[in-house]
């Protein structure tokens, strides 16, 4: 008989279902994956080692950076650990603001998570469905950050500025006319919240688009339905978190179980799965997408009630008003020092995590009491994930390796750091 040899197959780093620069060793018998070696660091950037040599508020921006589809979320975790180190309070309003941003940022994350996934299994056209709703949250990044992805926008204290009142409008151009941009500008009229309201009203029915396309599904069920099974023991054995680990029908959530900022005070469930295959995590998101709309929507109703401030008035960690700076000496030499100098925090260690869209998103802070960190180690939620895409895909074809690369909602920028 003719002896019979596994082969190895490249699979990746620019393969279109890689979902960033993964490059995977897959030995296989015939179509059965035996095998499956996540190779990374194609996209390292030396994040952690940049940010020890960073006054703290200069690495704000590189937190943006690592999971770039969930920026806000990033910033959030960085914050809230040298908010812990300087014992820093901060206002009501900025953490409001800080959840309503963290839920349009899981929202934000799960669309393109979505349309990736179901790109990847071969349904088109909810990848453009999600694209056009994402197109509304990215200018609700712009209004407040000027910026759509890479925003910037929380600060240690609080956020960097209060929600604008207007939203930027759509001009006329040779493809959209007068008529059309009115219609384009109907829900931008008012203030960002407005919008924001406008959003939530519509999203639901948004959800039910993209279930009625995929969850009965014969095709989508053939392809997610059993493939990828993690038990519960398992699935916290390897570290998983967030979805991954709800998918697989344990209740962890920090939002829920360590709050955080307000989310004490608000009302939403935590969706759980059945059986840890790629079909309940898939579920599992779906729901997330309606308990998030929930969660934006009691924000909107808060803070149409309270105004007030959104960052500490402590100007050695944030910066004075222009208007102060501009009138007042004292003011400019604590602009002048925080923008040259940064401030400097008290020596310890902490750990601060957020219940990232991923999972447990976690910044591990050493200071030395300089005015940049002497050791930070960021721990990414994909991490974990990515390490059991060998126990996950063993026995299964090379097809359903695309599921589960979708089902783990990987993106690079985390992993490789």
């Amino acid at each position: 008989m003719a002896e019979i040899r596994n082969y190895t197959m490249n699979f990746g780093p620019q393969h279109p279902a890689a979902h960033g620069v993964l490059r995977l060793v897959l030995e296989l018998d015939g179509e059965v994956v035996q095998r499956a070696d996540p190779h990374i660091g194609l996209l390292h950037r030396a994040t952690e080692k940049l940010a020890e040599n960073k006054p703290y508020i200069q690495s704000v921006p590189y937190m943006d950076r690592l999971d770039y589809v969930s920026m806000m979320a990033n910033e959030h975790a960085y914050v809230m650990a040298i908010e812990k180190l300087l014992q820093l309070e901060v206002p009501v309003r900025a953490q409001y603001i800080r959840v309503m941003f963290d839920e349009i940022t899981r929202i934000l994350n799960h669309l393109l998570w979505l349309g990736a996934h179901a790109l990847d299994v071969g349904a088109m056209t909810v990848f453009l469905y999600a694209f056009r709703e994402r197109e509304d949250l990215m200018d609700c990044y712009e209004a407040v950050s000027g910026a759509r992805m890479h925003a910037a926008y929380y600060r240690p204290g609080g956020v960097y500025r209060d929600l604008p009142g207007s939203m930027p409008q759509y001009k006329p151009s040779k493809i959209h006319n007068e008529k059309e941009t009115k219609s384009r500008n109907e829900n931008r009229q008012g203030s960002l919240l407005d919008f924001i309201e406008d959003f939530t009203n519509r999203f639901p029915t948004y959800v039910d688009e993209y279930e009625t396309l995929l969850t009965d599904n014969r095709i989508w069920k053939q392809r997610l339905v059993g493939i990828g099974v993690v038990s519960p023991d398992r699935a916290m054995a390897l570290g998983f978190t967030g979805p991954m680990l709800r998918g697989s029908g344990v209740e962890w959530d920090l939002r829920k179980k360590q709050p955080y900022e307000v989310y004490d005070q608000i009302e939403f469930d935590i969706p759980v799965g059945v059986n840890g295959d790629c079909y309940d995590r898939y579920l599992v998101r779906m729901e997330e997408f309606r308990q998030s709309n929930r969660i934006i929507k009691h924000c909107v109703e808060w803070l149409r009630r309270n105004p007030g401030p959104v960052i500490t008035d402590n100007h050695k960690i944030a910066p004075p008003s222009r208007v102060e700076m501009k009138q007042n000496m004292e003011e400019l030499i604590h602009h002048f020092k925080l923008f040259t100098e940064g401030f400097h925090v008290p020596p310890g260690e902490t750990y601060a995590a957020v219940e990232h869209p991923k999972g447990e998103f976690g910044v591990y802070i050493i200071s030395d009491g300089a005015n940049m960190p002497y050791r930070l180690k960021i721990r990414a939620p994909g991490f974990s994930h990515l390490a059991a895409l060998d126990e996950m895909s063993r026995g299964h074809m090379i097809a359903d390796v695309v599921a589960i690369i979708g089902t783990q909602d990987i993106v690079f920028g985390e992993i490789d750091r």
